[in-house]
């Protein structure tokens, strides 16, 4: 994806699977309320194959900690497979702004991650959610790591630099 596109795009979730026999699509959204994505338009979504399609939400409700979502591209079971692992793309400007000091997580996606002494860990490649906080997977040229997203570990997040700064042993 160029430069210039992956800014004015921000991933909010992905489809997980399909849901029932008629086409629904599972999502998983990265908001911290599920429905707020549907908030945000025109989706998009950016397959495992690299292709790049609009995806029309029909009808949708919330469902556990997700939704499901029916949209204008799934006739039934079968389309709906074929979206499965696809990332969910709106444009930035959909988005409302945030409050200083708060991030969306496609805003940390691919930021390189040094420690205070200047390590290279890696870049963020996802945000995991496991109750008590956030965790950056950071998949570096070594190894992978996954780091606590908490004010005690992370220090400074410069996105005009690309770069998070963590207070974590490069050895963990």
């Amino acid at each position: 994806m160029p430069e210039q596109a992956a800014r004015d795009w921000m991933e909010v979730g992905r489809v997980a699977g399909a849901y029932g026999v008629k086409g629904w699509l599972r999502i998983h959204p990265y908001t911290t309320r599920p429905e707020a994505v549907l908030e945000y338009k025109p989706w998009r979504v950016r397959r495992r194959s690299g292709a790049v399609e609009p995806l029309t939400v029909v009808e949708a409700q919330t469902h556990g900690k997700g939704l499901i979502v029916r949209v204008a591209e799934c006739a039934g079971r079968e389309d709906a497979e074929q979206w499965a692992g696809a990332v969910i793309d709106v444009p930035v400007s959909a988005l409302p702004e945030l409050p200083a000091g708060e991030y969306y997580w496609g805003e940390l996606l691919g930021l390189a991650v040094e420690t205070v002494e200047g390590v290279a860990l890696g870049a963020v490649h996802q945000l995991l959610e496991t109750g008590a906080n956030d965790v950056l997977v950071v998949r570096g040229v070594d190894r992978e790591r996954l780091i606590p997203y908490v004010p005690a570990v992370v220090i400074r997040i410069d996105k005009g630099e690309g770069r998070i700064v963590v207070d974590w042993d490069p050895e963990f």
